[in-house]
């Protein structure tokens, strides 16, 4: 029995390192994680307006909420992330038709930051295996978008 307490020594220090490693791994996607900065946004087209939250984390991705009030239609309500391309902020944007609706839908979204403001822009969606992206090859038009998001005070 003792022969075996030096092969069982070293068998658990790789197990005891690699416990702590993860714990590590928790500590630095929280610290990624964390938000930076916190900018919110409004946005009016005749009777429809969208209000807009956009966190910066650390590690230099976007997260916020987006709220689109339609009048015809409804609200949209649900929340995104992505990153900047250079000026070009890319979302997935994950949300629910109406309050009483419980499906969820993901769509991409595309803002062209210009200005201080957000442009919305409008662009062709394929499908493949049920994820929506925007096409490649294809432009996305920021003139043609229904909403420009102005800076405003959170609350």
């Amino acid at each position: 029995m003792k022969r075996f307490i030096p092969y069982f020594a070293v068998l658990a220090i790789p197990v005891l390192f690699s416990c702590n490693q993860e714990s590590n791994k928790g500590a630095a996607n929280d610290k990624a994680d964390s938000v930076l900065n916190t900018t919110c946004y409004q946005a009016i087209d005749g009777p429809d307006t969208a209000k807009m939250n956009v966190d910066e984390t650390a590690a230099g991705k976007i997260k916020g909420k987006l709220y689109i009030k339609f009048e015809e239609k409804g609200p949209n309500d649900g929340t995104f992330e992505g990153e900047f391309r250079g000026d070009t902020l890319f979302v997935d944007y994950s949300f629910t038709i109406n309050t009483t609706n419980k499906t969820i839908y993901k769509n991409p979204l595309a803002f062209l930051k210009k200005d201080g403001k957000l442009l919305m822009g409008v662009g062709q969606i394929q499908t493949t295996l049920g994820r929506s992206f925007f096409v490649k090859g294809k432009p996305i038009d920021f003139e043609k978008g229904r909403f420009q998001f102005a800076p405003v005070d959170c609350k």
